[in-house]
């Protein structure tokens, strides 16, 4: 969901540029849907470098092409999911891309980059206009409940 449909006062949004650690993977679902996954490296300065897991559903073609140190500019937003696997459930989290270019091509990552800032300025405008107010944090009882807390990164 693009930043500007989100619900008032939910902010979900990502914003990565940087190189392909490994070529892009694709991938056919057995939905048929075509996913392409990318690893990309971020190096901040005096902070260690992070590689950051990311996907992509159902994207024009030019992904599929990508090969290691290719340099990106992605806009998503992070997801986390859960699958079984080996008799176990695991999780990921991973950035789920909404829009992305090469950064070569200098314009167009610098207009994603500027739609997510704007998308983020209205979201903040809301947040204090009181328009997307969260109810006040209050930690729950411990003996409150013995369900597992539904407070589960998402």
């Amino acid at each position: 969901m693009p930043l500007s449909a989100a619900p008032a006062g939910a902010v979900n949004c990502v914003v990565l540029a940087g190189r392909l650690v490994r070529p892009a993977e694709t991938q056919v679902l057995p939905s048929e849907a075509t996913l392409v996954r990318l690893e990309v490296r971020v190096e901040l300065p005096a902070a260690p470098a992070e590689t950051v897991p990311v996907v992509w559903f159902d994207p024009p073609a030019w992904p599929a092409t990508l090969d290691a140190g290719a340099e990106v500019v992605v806009v998503g937003r992070v997801r986390r999911r859960f699958f079984r696997a080996g008799g176990a459930t695991q999780s990921r989290t991973e950035v789920v891309v909404e829009r992305a270019a090469r950064a070569r091509t200098r314009r167009r990552a610098a207009l994603l980059v500027q739609a997510a800032a704007a998308g983020l300025e209205a979201a903040a405008a809301d947040l204090a206009d009181g328009g997307g107010q969260a109810p006040p944090y209050e930690p729950a009882s411990p003996k409150a409940s013995t369900a597992p807390s539904a407070e589960v990164s998402q």
